[in-house]
């Protein structure tokens, strides 16, 4: 039986056998950074990913970046210049978002546990706030008090159902986030009778999306759910920030989300929600959609062994700065991202390999059993896919090895 291959490469041309990012040799870059491992992210694979979605969806519909997914200051300060908002989840990010030239006023923030610092700082900042509870609530009420302002709020509604087929649930039954679509109503009622700016919804069902089915028909129940909950809000509602789900292809079998059905299907509950809600804006979040494809980490084969008939390919990086790519960031079943040999990418004979990292673990583990050109120590190994959730949602500090370098090219 064959086992279903990797997309294509399509991200980064190759030139002379080399991976080419940013306009530049992988070889070339390397010795420009003086160091591997390293990230290096693809500005112009970044703005072309902005523009193809602004082709293919509504012209009403606005585009957020979630900085959770990179929050590299360099790509964050890029994507400022391309999409319409920002997303945030800490006061770190928030500290990024303010230091670019995107308004405040485009800038919101989420999460279940928002301590009372990060309140008092969005408030100041005048950032949208999205309500993740009744003590959030009332937290946020007194807080803007004591500062004599009137702040900007939103809900965030975990609504009555999910993204269908995603690889990670964010709605939908019991979930620490957001305020559950029953209770909202009696929210929205205690957000009226305090001084408080109602803006509107956040709704995220989900994540990771490659089924453009799933992902239509949660945007359609999203924009009906708003609706049906505006009739007890306390203002008209002017905002709805939608979770987008969209997906990219990581792993075998997966092939890259076809944005057709989405679009019509965004056409058609814009219509809707511009009869039923004409002040609302709908805008959709992304992060890895955005980022996820133009971002390569790259490590160095420092040896090359064989243990009772596996060859092994030993490199200076590893799960401590991706561990996604280990699977051991949310796989169940561990499965390969794609991999290059970088400055030998095509190859009339391969040889079956596993890649590992230089940690004591046998979880350090980057490829196996894949097939690749021959490599040898000095080659470089280039993980695909990594420009989401690679260097910030790793352990950097395990077994104290130097972090890796980040670029944007």
């Amino acid at each position: 039986m064959n086992r279903p291959d990797h997309p294509p490469l399509y991200q980064f041309p190759v030139k002379d056998n080399c991976l080419q990012v940013g306009g530049v040799a992988l070889t070339r870059l390397t010795a420009r950074i003086g160091q591997t491992p390293f990230y290096a992210y693809d500005r112009a694979r970044i703005t072309e990913r902005v523009q193809a979605l602004r082709e293919a969806l509504p012209a009403g519909l606005a585009l957020h970046y979630a900085i959770k997914a990179n929050p590299m200051p360099a790509v964050v300060q890029h994507l400022a210049t391309l999409v319409d908002g920002f997303d945030i989840a800490s006061r770190g990010e928030m500290r990024l978002a303010l230091n670019t030239p995107m308004d405040a006023s485009r800038i919101s923030i989420a999460g279940p546990g928002k301590s009372e610092q990060e309140l008092a700082c969005a408030i100041a900042a005048g950032i949208t706030i999205n309500l993740e509870s009744e003590r959030e609530l009332e937290a946020v009420a007194r807080l803007a008090h004591r500062q004599g302002v009137r702040p900007r709020v939103a809900v965030r509604v975990n609504p009555d159902f999910e993204l269908k087929a995603s690889g990670m649930h964010m709605g939908g039954g019991p979930r620490p986030f957001g305020i559950d679509a029953e209770r909202v109503p009696a929210v929205l009622g205690r957000i009226g009778a305090r001084d408080l700016e109602f803006a509107g919804f956040h709704v995220f069902s989900g994540s990771q999306n490659l089924n453009p089915a799933a992902i239509a028909e949660a945007f359609t129940r999203t924009v009906a759910l708003a609706s049906r909950l505006a009739a007890q809000a306390p203002a008209p509602v002017r905002s709805l920030l939608i979770g987008s789900g969209f997906g990219i292809p990581y792993f075998p079998g997966q092939r890259p989300l076809d944005l057709g059905p989405i679009a019509q299907a965004i056409a058609k509950a814009l219509e809707d929600a511009e009869r039923a809600l004409p002040e609302m804006a709908i805008a959709l979040e992304l992060g890895r959609y955005l980022v996820g494809e133009a971002g390569v980490y790259v490590c160095r084969v420092v040896d090359r062994k064989v243990s009772r008939g596996r060859i092994y390919l030993i490199t200076d990086g590893g799960l401590h700065h991706h561990l996604a790519a280990s699977g051991n960031f949310g796989q169940v079943i561990r499965k390969n991202f794609p991999v290059v040999v970088g400055n030998r990418v095509h190859s009339n004979t391969t040889e079956t390999v596993t890649v590992v990292g230089p940690l004591c673990t046998p979880l350090d583990l980057l490829a196996e059993q894949m097939e690749l050109p021959p490599a040898e120590a000095g080659d470089l190994i280039v993980i695909l896919q990594s420009g989401a959730y690679g260097l910030s949602a790793s352990p950097t500090g395990f077994l104290s090895h130097p972090p890796p370098a980040e670029v944007l090219v």
